[in-house]
């Protein structure tokens, strides 16, 4: 029996390797994006070129989605209405400055209906600021 993982990567064209299946369980239990050696530090055994091959096959399939905060790439699951073609990613991306973790801001969004005779397949929607979480510990 195949398992909810196994079955996404299937729905999104790709081929469910062991090290496929281990960096997806561990993006989606993720609540903030994480650079490649953040994520190589979680997997000590594996080989840092195949784990970036992977990052690079889901952003190009539509399970991952990067964001580049200052010289740093940072990698987060897409929502499952991402493809091949067209990243869905219409949300805020967040920095803390503090923290200096990233988050998506799924609540808000970019406009879907703009129109015009043109086709947009990404959008890069960044702010940098200070999370709720460090904000309230500063005011304590």
């Amino acid at each position: 029996m195949k398992t909810d993982i196994e079955n996404k990567l299937i729905s999104k064209s790709t081929k469910p390797t062991s090290m496929r299946i281990l960096v997806y369980d561990f993006l989606s239990s993720q609540k903030t994006a994480l650079s490649l050696s953040e994520i190589e530090n979680n997997f000590q055994y594996a080989d840092r070129i195949t784990i970036y091959r992977t990052l690079k096959t889901f952003e190009k399939k539509g399970i991952i989605h990067s964001i580049q905060e200052n010289n740093t790439t940072k990698y987060k699951l897409c929502n499952d209405e991402c493809n091949e073609n067209t990243h869905k990613d219409w949300h805020l991306h967040f920095y803390c400055k503090i923290c200096k973790q990233t988050t998506c801001k799924e609540e808000i969004i970019l406009p879907k209906n703009i129109k015009g005779n043109f086709r947009i397949d990404e959008v890069r929607f960044f702010a940098k600021g200070i999370c709720e979480n460090c904000l309230s510990e500063s005011l304590q």
